[in-house]
Formats: C-alpha cells, structure tokens, sequence
C-alpha cells in the first residue's frame, strides 16, 4: 500500500537548512555528526505531533546555539513561529563568561523559561532533552560516573538537578511516550 501524501515541504527545507547549518560538525565526544542529534528530536517530536512547523523547529533547535544561524534568519526562512520556538531552546551566552562559568546560570534561565513556555515550545524541549538523556543513559552504561568528564561541568549531583527539573518543567507532557521514556531513563541514570 502506497503512503499517503502530505505537505512537507517546509518540514524538507528545514531539515536541508539544520543539515547545512551543522555541516562538518561532530557531536561532542561522540564521533559522529552532530546533525543526528537534531534529527532524532525531530523524531521523538514526530511521536507527539505531525505539526510540521513542530518538526522543522526540532530540526532547526540547536542552530542557533551551535552555529552561526541567527534567530532573524530563521524567522525569514520558516516564520515567526518557528523562529520562537527555537529561541526559547537556545542559551543565552554572557559576554566575556566563559562557558564553564556560566552554565549554571545559563541552566537556570533555560529551566525557567521551559517551566514557563508553550506548549509548542515544551514539546520541542522534549525531543532535544529526551535525545540528550539517550545518549547519556548510552554513554553511562559504558563508562559510568567517567561520562561526566566529557561535560562542562563534571559534578554528576548537578546533572542531575538539571534533568530532574527539566522532567518538572515538562510534566504537561506526562501523557506521552517520549516523557515516560525521560523519567526512566533519568532514573536509570541517577538512582543507582
């Protein structure tokens, strides 16, 4: 039986754009692009909604963070609401702070704005934060505690705050695969 066919041509040009954008980048410590990442929230999102306006802002959610993208750019290239979305998933970075010092702080802010998004937004969350919580309940299984030397901050108690407030921030979402999958995994990885 042939698939039926619906529109994705904003969902494609998302998907070619996030893929230019991460072009010759390696997902830290991981060995392979760093595109996979994105796509695979994209996909965890696909398991919540067929929105594609959700979808391509599950593609595009690291390119302002990691790239030279801007929030202008993807407000010209995929709307107003796309563009929202993946500014409330990027960091905010101090001027003259470097990324150690200001994590913290910078994981404060971003749990704080979650707890107060969209819906929209929260689901797009959940795809990048279940992605990450993957690989690290991968890496965990093979190195242990040593996983958290691969990170900005080493000290496992404060991954572990993060992650715990990030499940509070998306409980709206509790319903869903993808959210009882990250509270397994989160406690697979700090309960022990």
């Amino acid at each position: 039986m042939a698939n039926n066919h619906i529109d994705t041509e904003l969902l494609d040009r998302a998907i070619v754009f996030a893929v230019k954008a991460h072009s010759g980048t390696e997902r830290r410590g991981k060995g392979f692009p760093y595109i996979v990442h994105p796509l695979e929230a994209m996909e965890i999102v696909s398991t919540i909604t067929p929105d594609q306006e959700l979808l391509a802002a599950a593609a595009l959610h690291d390119t302002v963070e990691d790239t030279d993208v801007t929030v202008e750019m993807i407000r010209g290239e995929f709307g107003e609401r796309v563009a929202s979305i993946v500014a409330n998933e990027s960091d905010t970075f101090e001027e003259g702070v470097s990324e150690e010092d200001s994590w913290m702080s910078r994981k404060r802010a971003a749990i704080d704005r979650l707890t107060r998004a969209s819906l929209d937004v929260k689901i797009v969350a959940l795809g990048d934060k279940l992605s990450n919580m993957r690989a690290i309940a991968r890496d965990y299984s093979i190195k242990g505690d040593g996983i958290w030397d691969l990170f900005h901050v080493k000290d496992r108690k404060i991954h572990e705050w993060r992650f715990r407030r990030l499940a509070d921030s998306l409980r709206e979402l509790e319903d869903t695969f993808a959210f009882k999958e990250f509270e397994e995994l989160i406690k697979k990885v700090f309960d022990d």
